[in-house]
């Protein structure tokens, strides 16, 4: 079995590349960041991609959907430092198998990559309780009102980003940009776009 792990954290990755390769049946390669990840994709056709959230540029919500449309059977794990349950509701969504944290029992990784590889789907216990939970109508994270696109310009607003900037890195328009940032206000009652880089530093978006 093939995996791409795209992740910039030198650490992370060859850990997870040690811990994946250390099975004996996986074979593993690795990119730093989203465009480089969707070209070594279409290169190596990976059996699952393991793709980080917070990557340099766009995000990985952006590179799983780039990937999906490149090949719509694409088995993918979303693995990131960000466990509110809203960011695994809106990977499912876009397409992507499992949903992992970085900040939980690392072999969870292997078991989400073996089970994806296989057909299958992987949520941790505690997300799969807390959206189950949310779905029940009990405490919703503020960023659920958001759609996957909203979470990507919401991050990268919340790394300094203009909005010509966030317009070249996501390839669609400026007036469509300027329109998200706009429905995002509304959405999160926020007036400014300091507002907006103060609510996705709070949810440690960036």
């Amino acid at each position: 079995m093939r995996v791409l792990i795209v992740d910039d954290h030198p650490i992370i990755v060859s850990g997870c590349a040690a811990m994946l390769a250390g099975e004996g049946d996986i074979d593993v390669v690795d990119a730093r960041d989203a465009e480089t990840g969707l070209a070594v994709f279409v290169a190596q056709k990976p059996d699952v991609t393991v793709v980080d959230i917070g990557l340099p540029g766009v995000s990985g919500f952006e590179l799983t959907r780039r990937i999906l449309a490149a090949d719509p059977q694409a088995r993918i794990v979303v693995f990131s430092m960000n466990d509110d349950p809203i960011f695994a509701a809106r990977a499912i969504q876009m397409g992507a198998k499992g949903y992992v944290t970085k900040n939980d029992d690392p072999y969870l990784l292997l078991t989400a990559v073996r089970e994806v590889a296989s057909g299958g789907v992987f949520l941790m216990p505690k997300i799969a309780n807390q959206l189950a939970f949310e779905k029940s109508g009990g405490g919703a994270s503020p960023l659920s009102v958001l759609t996957a696109r909203e979470l990507e310009i919401l991050r990268m607003l919340g790394r300094g980003l203009g909005t010509t900037e966030i317009a070249d890195a996501t390839q669609v328009s400026y007036k469509t940009i300027a329109n998200s940032c706009s429905i995002i206000k509304r959405k999160l009652g926020a007036r400014t776009p300091m507002e907006l880089m103060r609510i996705a530093l709070e949810h440690k978006l960036t």
